[in-house]
């Protein structure tokens, strides 16, 4: 990914992150003051099943993604111990199988690539500057004018950009640059670390690149070097009058916007607008059917947004601006995606009682602050044996509960009983809980302390115990269930151990009780019996 960042005094940087598949490596290709990077990760789409991209393995083994050019399959991008083997870029796919049999060989994804890309960018203009563009198929430029200092400085961005894209598994090169061409040439073709270039500094800079660095045509770049125009530097020192008579205007267009002397406007990404609709109303109104029958219309324009994107609303919120300059708010929210315009204002229409109109409200605005995609959904069965839908009721009760009443209990991997489960949204899928051993329906919070139990120790079950002053002489008791403690979440329960049994009294209630410590060793808890659940 190629980034221009401009800093203060209009000098830029230039990230260049590679495409997903180039690199199984995570380390830097080069150290110390290195602001020259490609970002690369092992992807492999085709079965769904991302590489690591730091192995910490001595032996890698060769990587490279095939494209296609025309009728011939050949290599698009090679990591570098396929390159160390002697493959390059535009080699036939079958010599590179000859020259390393072992070679790991996937299709490159340019669609998944430029999605990737893509979200990178986004998050850039989000945390970083609101100027950033994709550079070719495999860059970005960020365009930092007026707020480097925001970040420290020019250099410090750098090294945090470095550094983030590290946690991320990839590898990075940046360059500085007072122009996009420039950082851009830096970046793929710079083979040392590359100081943040000084304005005017650009031709020095540019001159030992090779041609292709200036991103012209690869035809032309072909003509040149047969020409005897290896470099940038050669072709500077060439008159310009017979390079554009021969090859066009390109090449010196490219040329004299990698130097600064054409500018080079970068078309930024822009994120995509929340869906919204609004109606400015010629009348003020303050009656709930009028508030009514204008989020009837608000909805069907906001319907008509969501459905040209392929969305549906999860979140909604309507604000209601008053004549006296003061705004009311009422939000509403969705079990699963939705844009059944009937079914949104069964929820938003509720809540009109809420609204204080004042001296009327002149002007309402719908927006989805939260969407998610939605498609064709495919119908399993008709008629009476089919499922019925449960999102409509679980929004019109959680519009009037609150959506965090109304949740269900799902299983958690712990083996403490009162960190196994754990609230989830209403529709989730439930998770399967553990058969192996039977639980009570309900746990009691915090377990209740026994009094006065017998119990002869340490693997039998009690025969007596007092709880809140009653005595329970137990018939039948099965256990132990050994639970210990998650040394993982804090010290004090490295050594901790819980002794379950499931016991019976004389009256036939059945009770889930346990004590702490293994009845041997005083390290592992203090004996103590306590009640943790009932069984029904």
């Amino acid at each position: 990914m190629d980034a221009r960042i401009r800093g203060k005094d209009g000098r830029g940087v230039t990230a260049v992150v590679a495409r997903p598949g180039y690199d199984r490596e995570g380390a830097f290709w080069q150290t110390g003051r290195e602001l020259g990077g490609i970002v690369k990760r092992v992807v492999d789409r085709s079965s769904g099943i991302a590489a690591a991209a730091a192995r910490t393995s001595d032996v890698a083994i060769p990587l490279i993604l095939t494209v296609r050019d025309g009728t011939r399959v050949v290599v698009g991008h090679a990591c570098p111990a396929a390159r160390a083997l002697g493959i390059r870029v535009g080699m036939a796919t079958t010599m590179a199988r000859a020259m390393v049999p072992a070679l790991d060989v996937r299709d490159a994804d340019p669609g998944g690539v430029a999605a990737d890309l893509h979200r990178l960018a986004l998050f850039a203009l989000r945390r970083w500057t609101p100027g950033v563009a994709v550079s070719d198929a495999d860059g970005l430029w960020i365009d930092l004018s007026g707020v480097a200092h925001l970040h420290g400085g020019e250099a410090r961005f750098c090294r945090r950009v470095l550094r983030f894209c590290a946690r991320l598994g990839f590898t990075a090169r940046i360059a500085v640059a007072g122009t996009a061409g420039a950082a851009h040439a830096l970046t793929r073709f710079g083979g040392h670390a590359a100081p943040m270039l000084e304005s005017g500094a650009e031709a020095e800079a540019l001159a030992p690149l090779p041609i292709d660095a200036l991103r012209i045509d690869p035809a032309a770049a072909d003509r040149l070097r047969r020409l005897g125009v290896e470099t940038v530097g050669d072709l500077i020192a060439m008159p310009r009058a017979p390079l554009n008579r021969r090859f066009g205007a390109t090449v010196l267009r490219r040329l004299d916007q990698a130097l600064g002397r054409v500018a080079e406007p970068i078309v930024p990404v822009v994120a995509q607008a929340v869906p919204f609709a609004r109606l400015r109303l010629v009348e003020p109104i303050a009656t709930a059917d009028a508030i009514a029958q204008v989020i009837g219309d608000l909805l069907a324009l906001l319907v008509v947004e969501l459905a040209a994107r392929g969305l549906g609303a999860r979140r909604l919120e309507l604000r209601c601006e008053r004549v006296d300059g003061q705004a009311q708010m009422v939000r509403a929210g969705t079990a699963r995606p939705n844009r059944d315009a009937a079914h949104l204002a069964r929820l938003l229409v509720p809540k009109i009682e809420t609204i204080d109109p004042g001296f009327g409200i002149d002007a309402m605005t719908i927006r989805a602050v939260a969407s998610e995609p939605l498609g064709a959904t495919a119908i399993t069965t008709i008629g009476e044996d089919a499922a019925p839908d449960l999102t409509i009721l679980v929004d019109l009760v959680a519009g009037r509960v609150g959506t965090h009443r109304l949740f269900r209990i799902g299983a958690v991997e712990s083996d403490v009983p009162e960190r196994a489960h754990a609230r989830a949204a209403p529709l989730s899928p439930p998770a399967a809980w553990p058969a192996a051993w039977p639980r009570p329906v309900r746990l009691l919070d915090p377990p209740q302390r026994l009094d006065h139990v017998t119990a002869l120790l340490p693997d039998h079950a009690p025969r007596r115990f007092s709880c809140r002053g009653h005595v329970h002489d137990v018939a039948h008791g099965d256990g132990p269930e050994r639970i210990y403690g998650e040394w993982w979440r804090r010290a004090g329960e490295a050594d901790a151990v819980r002794d379950y049994f499931q016991v019976e009294d004389a009256s036939g209630a059945r009770y889930w009780i346990f004590r702490r410590g293994d009845g041997v060793d005083g390290r592992t808890g203090d004996m103590s019996w306590h009640m943790h659940g009932v069984f029904a």
